[in-house]
């Protein structure tokens, strides 16, 4: 029986964003919570077909790369190496720090980070009958072609769009295969002034009868390049996150059995229901809101003096919210400052009082949106608190705090008729859907996460 090939990911990242409007790396661009690197590495190491790592990064960067790694628990990467000059030059010695033992290579962009993990799959399966793997996808764009000499002006040519691909990343080979490639091209005098674009363009020009398989990709295996990228790229992690297979009662058990968590507003509605659920999972839980034992969220000193009778940590949950939006015109002064106070004051509140314990327990503190969306307060006071989650989900990763934020469209509670009006039929969204969300996001190891639970009107 044929013994496996070793097969390493090489992760690209020796590009510098300029592009983006930066001095620095953009895969050290946080997004989502993370660095753009560290979603990337992340595909990679929970891959099984992945054996080893190799960060090629740029030069000046790799203690920032080993800091990375060591806090990410990153532990298939063998090796971090410094880029070159050049993306060609880059990849010459990343290839060359893989030693002569032949093994299949998987060449990523490293700010590829929406890559899927069925293309690495397919890509390692393509190996076994292929020795060069390219990854590309249909254009849905017409191409033209510019006449040589017009300046790029004047149609030339338009080609035939069904035989075009978009290139992407991996770029998979046998070891061996594209070091004979990168070989004949250093020993080519014309490749400074011609050099290819990509690694399957060295193949292509050098051992032109060596065939190169394709392997369909994905248009959200995209590469952040232009400003734009990065906010598409962001809010592609967030749904990603979103559709994540949601973990059986089997995870919930082993993440919360004999953890403590404290749910504020935890005696009705979704707190309630977080409670139960968290209850039946084995959590020790405490729940606090005004009507339970007085404490209120608006209130720092209320908030960090039930905090402080619990002890240890490990979950903070905050679902208190306002129980009335309306139009800005018409509502009181009074329902304004309870509104900002309750969805917005009482995050802050539940955020600052929380940081100690969950500093201690390296925990995870999740907020939920009280605010209505469609009305002016609800709105605003929702992309408030989505912000705050973003930002301190950055300021608290050294700690190892993770920060969530669960967006419930619109949960039915005793108090949303009087409140509210009348909904149509149908439309809200239970309590209960809305907790068991909240407890996929906090035994998950996400953070810097908006997600937005939705009505499933397919039933």
């Amino acid at each position: 029986m044929e013994s496996r090939l070793r097969t390493v990911g090489v992760v690209l990242a020796g590009g510098v964003g300029r592009r983006v409007g930066l001095d620095t790396p953009k895969q050290l661009i946080k997004i989502a919570g993370r660095t753009i690197l560290e979603h990337t590495l992340a595909l990679f190491n929970g891959s099984p077909e992945i054996d080893e790592i190799v960060v090629l990064m740029a030069p000046g960067f790799a203690d920032t790369v080993r800091e990375i790694v060591e806090k990410g628990g990153f532990d298939k990467v063998g090796q971090i190496v410094e880029g070159g000059a050049s993306r060609t030059e880059s990849t010459w010695r990343a290839l060359k720090a893989l030693g002569s033992q032949e093994c299949n290579v998987l060449l990523h962009d490293a700010v590829r980070p929406l890559l899927e993990p069925r293309i690495i799959t397919d890509c390692v399966r393509a190996l076994r009958t292929y020795s060069a793997v390219e990854v590309a996808i249909p254009s849905s764009d017409t191409i033209l072609v510019a006449a040589p000499g017009s300046g790029g002006d004047i149609i030339h040519d338009i080609p035939d769009r069904s035989w075009l691909r978009r290139a992407q990343t991996p770029q998979c080979f046998r070891l061996s295969l594209i070091r004979e490639a990168y070989e004949r091209a250093f020993a080519d005098p014309d490749f400074d002034r011609r050099p290819a674009t990509d690694d399957c363009g060295v193949l292509l020009r050098y051992l032109p009868d060596v065939p190169i398989y394709i392997v369909p990709g994905s248009e959200r295996n995209m590469k952040i390049t232009h400003p734009v990228d990065v906010y598409i790229a962001e809010k592609l992690l967030q749904l990603a996150g979103a559709g994540a297979p949601r973990p059986d009662a089997r995870d919930h058990r082993e993440a919360l059995d004999g953890r403590t968590m404290v749910v504020f507003d935890g005696g009705h509605g979704l707190g309630a229901d977080v409670v139960e659920l968290a209850v039946g999972h084995g959590a020790r839980v405490h729940s606090f809101s005004r009507a339970q034992n007085g404490v209120r969220v608006e209130d720092y000193d209320s908030v960090a003096k039930a905090l402080a009778q619990v002890g240890r940590i490990d979950f903070v949950v905050n679902t208190a919210g306002a129980p009335y939006t309306g139009e800005l015109a018409e509502v009181t002064h009074e329902t304004i400052a309870e509104t900002v106070g309750l969805d917005y004051l009482g995050p802050l509140n539940v955020a600052r009082a929380a940081y100690p314990h969950l500093r201690e327990s390296t925990g995870h503190l999740l907020l939920c949106t009280g605010g209505r969306a469609g009305h002016s307060l609800g709105s605003s006071t929702k992309a408030a608190v989505a912000d705050l989650t973003r930002a301190l989900a950055d300021e608290w990763a050294d700690d190892g705090i993770r920060v969530n934020c669960v967006n419930p469209e619109r949960a039915g509670t005793t108090v949303r008729g009087p409140a509210l009006g009348e909904e149509p039929e149908r439309a809200p969204l239970s309590p209960r859907a809305a907790a068991q969300t909240a407890l996929d996001v906090l035994i998950s190891g996400l953070t810097g996460q908006v997600m937005d639970v939705r009505v499933d009107w397919t039933g």
